[in-house]
């Protein structure tokens, strides 16, 4: 009940018609920051923090929430309708968004992504409200073993991503490997794999501008070369009827995924090295390796939508978890945050709750209506959105190319990563073209960079005893049900080949 009162407090509070305003706007803004490939969350919330010095210090964290809010939402916009991940954690969306677009139902891809972000961002929203002291600890109890026992046990639904093609999924996620060592060595601080003394290299591949080279120009490449340049504009249209029958549809076939995605993003979002790209990436891949039909994900599965939206949404909340309690951010955008608190004389930690309950407490009541806005601002905007793939494929093609060159560009502002794009869209297109499942790769890419040190630091903690993954309470478990699911594949095929 005391928990209640607060809630109350907290709902009245961010219903001030100055901060009512300052969520409309700040969702609204998002949205479309959000669908902006290269720009994101992280950048959109840099841009905007001057801002908030003309308001007082609770309605610019509120304004900056919701921007947060608001792009997490928008980042699946584009990779539905365009195929470019709009941010990194949209990637997952775009694996069957963009094939439900192609097939002309792209309304009900979008309103699958809104819902699914509806419920990711409440059910993280109603753990956050009642369980925030207890979920702080138990994010604080994992240590490097325990991160690196959640990472394989990614690494393990990777297989399932890739087909029935073992060899190649496996081929593909060393490539995502290899490229996830490029740069400076974390540990030592030795530059790794810079291909041919490259400069550019030095600061490692950006994930964004490797996921917009393979799904933005690699797609385009790829359908140009598959209907050889017959290509016609998709056919979408928009009703009333049409998304009352899409949200039905929604709610009976991708439930599963947004219940895994709600509560698996939340879990990996509060820890402070994961985040909401390997939370929707893990959520997809647990939803593939759950299905009954896991051969038709990539090919238009609303599950496939649902299971990340409601995921990276549902992360974006839980990565404020540890920012709030412990001072710990959970992600690069909560960084930003952290720093615009700490600017306005506000101290995150454990005592944040009981000093400042006003502020704590308005900016959780904050979530719920910004996640409620951006929910009706999202549907509201669809017959826009839809209106994009009405138009003919040259001039789409046209605004995909400089999209994805300015998207690029955006991530680094560095013209070395532009070029690196664009190999890598010729590098998904012959991908795609001999068959090579280039899922995996692309989550390698993510996972690596956590994955590589926290092995590393691990084994520093036990002096190189391999046991210490089965020892500990938390990792074991998580590393046996890994291994076993790492194996599981190899047993079917012998089993299959045994009964041919």
């Amino acid at each position: 009940m005391e928990i209640l009162g607060h809630l109350l407090d907290g709902l009245a509070q961010a219903s001030q018609p100055i901060n009512l305003l300052l969520i409309v706007v700040g969702v609204t803004l998002g949205l479309f920051i959000g669908m902006m490939p290269g720009l994101g969350s992280v950048n959109g919330v840099a841009i905007l923090l001057p801002i908030t010095f003309l308001v007082p210090p609770a309605s610019a964290i509120i304004f900056l929430a919701a921007i947060y809010y608001g792009a997490m939402y928008g980042g699946a916009i584009s990779s539905i309708t365009l195929g470019i991940p709009g941010a990194s954690t949209a990637v997952a969306t775009t694996f069957d968004g963009r094939p439900l677009a192609l097939k002309g139902r792209a309304s009900l891809a979008l309103v699958t992504a809104a819902i699914a972000s509806f419920a990711g961002g409440t059910v993280s929203i109603v753990l956050f409200t009642m369980f925030a002291p207890p979920l702080a600890s138990v994010a604080l109890s994992f240590g490097p073993p325990e991160i690196f026992a959640l990472m394989l046990l990614a690494f393990a639904t990777f297989v399932g991503l890739g087909g029935d093609d073992i060899p190649k999924t496996v081929l593909s996620i060393c490539l995502g490997l290899v490229l996830a060592a490029v740069g400076f060595d974390e540990i030592s601080g030795e530059p790794r794999l810079v291909f041919f003394d490259i400069s550019g290299f030095l600061h490692g591949i950006n994930f964004l501008v490797l996921a917009i080279g393979i799904y933005g120009i690699g797609e385009m490449l790829w359908t140009i070369d598959t209907t050889r340049g017959k290509v016609t504009s998709t056919e979408a249209r928009m009703t009333v009827k049409g998304v009352l029958a899409d949200t039905r549809e929604c709610l009976t076939k991708g439930w599963k995924g947004m219940s895994i995605g709600s509560f698996l993003g939340f879990f990996v979002g509060i820890l402070p090295a994961a985040g909401a790209t390997p939370g929707s990436l893990m959520a997809y891949g647990v939803a593939k390796l759950t299905s009954r039909n896991p051969k038709s994900y990539g090919t238009g599965n609303v599950d496939g939508v649902a299971a990340p939206e409601a995921a990276n949404n549902s992360a974006s909340t839980g990565s404020m978890l540890p920012m709030l309690t412990l001072g710990i951010p959970g992600s690069p955008t909560t960084a930003i945050l952290l720093g615009g608190m700490v600017i306005w004389g506000l101290t995150p930690g454990p005592r944040l709750f009981g000093d400042e309950p006003e502020f704590v407490w308005g900016l959780i009541g904050s979530f719920y209506l910004s996640n409620f806005f951006a929910l009706v601002i999202n549907l509201s905007f669809i017959p826009l959105f839809i209106w994009m793939l009405r138009m003919p494929f040259a001039i789409l093609a046209a605004m995909i190319f400089v999209l994805s060159i300015v998207g690029g560009y955006a991530a680094t502002t560095d013209m070395h990563d532009v070029w690196l794009m664009l190999l890598f869209g010729l590098g998904g297109f012959f991908l795609r073209k001999f068959e090579y499942p280039v899922a995996p790769a692309v989550l390698a890419i993510v996972l690596g960079p956590i994955a590589e040190p926290t092995l590393r630091q691990s084994l520093l903690l036990s002096s190189g005893d391999m046991t210490i993954f089965f020892t500990r309470p938390i990792a074991g478990p998580i590393t046996v049900i890994a291994i076993v699911l790492i194996l599981l594949p190899l047993f079917k095929l012998i089993r299959s080949r045994y009964r041919g």
